[in-house]
């Protein structure tokens, strides 16, 4: 059928199609939007993976928060995003306390740190596995220790200049770590600074 041009019907006809894609098109957006997030106060940005889902903070210190799909039937894996203080070093050692191993030695030998150049700040990579002795009231709600078998943290120390260190950490069962652990890796190195 040959339309005449702008005509009503030839009119509809062109927009139908884009009418139905623009909900799509939001959609999508929205869900790009939602993965982006900032540290420093917005100096600096990364992107967290695709199929990361942003939520809520469980605690007020928590400045992001990702739910990560988990591995088959496993519980789904954690990121937190926050700014805190005290020494890289004291932090690791800390975040090494958090697991134990089932042959009863040391965390630290089995653990691997190492420290790289990212957007002219040091950023130190942990990777940390073992019990996790998870406190989901956090450190200072006074809530007690659940142990977690076969658990394993993927943790970033970016130092900034201006506004201090931040840390990412993304832990959940070693399955649902390993499968995401790429994606975390990634959204690491593709810290940018913020256009100003």
């Amino acid at each position: 059928m040959r339309c005449v041009p702008l005509t009503l019907v030839c009119l509809i006809v062109a927009i139908l199609p884009l009418v139905g894609a623009a909900p799509a098109v939001a959609q999508a957006v929205v869900e790009e939007d939602a993965r982006a997030f900032s540290i420093g106060g917005g100096s600096f940005l990364l992107e967290a993976p695709a199929g990361w889902k942003r939520v809520q903070p469980k605690s007020g210190i928590v400045e992001t928060e990702f739910s990560i799909p988990s591995a088959g039937d496993l519980p789904p894996g954690r990121m937190t995003v926050m700014g805190a203080g005290g020494s890289v070093q004291a932090n690791v050692e800390r975040w090494y306390g958090q697991f134990a191993q089932p042959d009863g030695s040391a965390t630290k030998d089995k653990a691997t740190t190492k420290a790289i150049k990212l957007a002219g700040s040091t950023v130190t990579m942990v990777d940390v596995s073992g019990t996790f002795k998870d406190m989901p009231g956090g450190p200072f709600a006074g809530g007690k220790t659940i142990e977690r078998p076969d658990y394993r943290m993927l943790a970033a120390i970016i130092e900034t200049a201006e506004s201090g260190s931040f840390f990412l950490k993304f832990y959940g069962p070693a399955a649902t770590v390993a499968k995401e652990a790429d994606g975390f890796r990634k959204m690491v190195e593709g810290l940018v600074p913020a256009a100003k």
